[in-house]
């Protein structure tokens, strides 16, 4: 198969890298907004440069793999499926909601696959507290905590088009959450704090952001996150229930230190960054897409999910913003947004 690839940057170059060495993937074309970056990357790995975009989908692919900036992401999975072409994409859909649920309908309506880039869901912790969940290991669920810890923050003017802490970085807290517990949330209440870097104050962001969140069945959550996390990457889950408790993300690279005289010691290498801590998952899930293309498997993540971990986000920006608690029947939702 033929599969064109939209976006070069690091999540492009690692998925372009992951797909180049499929046995099922013939050949790749790649492209990307700075031509020469993309020219470079095709060189490397033996692949076709494309100039632009049109010549992906008239060049003719098999399948359309999308890590462009985020503002460009629903424009592009649209026009993929008009083209009745199979998507990968990273996460979000789309900034907004709107632009989300506009996307998701050009996908029911064409009927074709959109498969979202939540690798967590591929990470083998994640993967085994889902499995200690599902097995009634830990007994009545009543409290999870989850974190997400950058250890510096991201280039200047990334927080504008990011869409803000809660939709660019917490969305992935939000979806792990749902596909962990198999609950949905209800409520959330949420905070940030623009202490920090004055690049997040002057997008109306936040660098610091807190979430405690209801689940349908009444556990309790809690999602937090920095973007200034000096002592490394930190990513974490902990459920705890009434017979056991497990935690995602606690190993020998964990930027962590305990004050115990008998604690363990700190990490020698802590983790850096989500493409060294998520290589096997992000590996994993592009993986999965060709085995989606194949018809070998169904999709493990759709518009739908990611269109969830959204409405969560949402939710939490009101909250943020109104200091007030939202249920998550305020934020709308349409019956007709597929997503394949």
């Amino acid at each position: 198969m033929r599969i064109g690839v939209i976006g070069t940057g690091r999540i492009g170059t690692l998925h372009a890298n992951t797909l180049s060495r499929h046995r099922e993937v013939g050949s790749l074309i790649l492209t990307d907004a700075d031509p020469a970056r993309a020219q470079r990357l095709a060189q490397r790995l033996g692949e076709t440069a494309a100039p632009g975009v049109d010549e992906i989908f008239r060049w003719g692919v098999d399948a359309v793999v999308i890590t462009t900036a985020t503002a460009a992401h629903a424009e592009l999975i649209g026009r993929a499926a008009r083209s009745g072409l199979p998507v990968f994409c990273e996460k979000p859909v789309a900034p907004d909601l709107a632009g989300t649920l506009q996307a998701l309908a050009e996908v029911a309506t064409a009927g074709t696959v959109l498969q979202m880039g939540f690798q967590r869901r591929f990470d083998a912790g994640y993967a085994g507290a889902r499995e200690a969940v599902r097995a009634g290991r830990l007994g009545r669920l009543h409290t999870v905590r989850a974190l997400t810890c950058d250890q510096s923050p991201p280039p200047a003017g990334r927080p504008a088009p990011s869409g803000g802490l809660f939709r660019d970085t917490l969305v992935h807290d939000f979806d792990i959450l749902r596909w962990v517990t198999g609950q949905e949330v209800s409520d959330v209440c949420a905070a940030g704090s623009d202490a920090g870097p004055a690049m997040f104050r002057e997008a109306g962001d936040v660098c610091t952001g807190a979430a405690l969140l209801t689940l349908d069945d009444g556990t309790l959550a809690t999602a937090t996150a920095t973007r200034t996390n000096g002592a490394g990457y930190d990513v974490r889950m902990e459920l705890a229930g009434e017979r056991d408790t497990v935690v995602v993300g606690l190993d020998d690279r964990t930027p962590l230190a305990s004050t115990e005289p008998t604690g363990p010691p700190p990490a020698d290498k802590p983790w850096t960054g989500f493409l060294e801590r998520f290589a096997p998952a992000y590996e994993a899930e592009l993986c999965a897409f060709v085995d989606v293309l194949r018809g070998e498997r169904a999709n493990p993540c759709d518009g739908r999910e990611a269109l969830q971990a959204l409405r969560i986000a949402e939710a939490c920006e009101v909250s943020r913003r109104e200091r007030r608690a939202v249920a998550m029947a305020e934020i709308p939702t349409e019956a007709a947004a597929g997503g394949g």
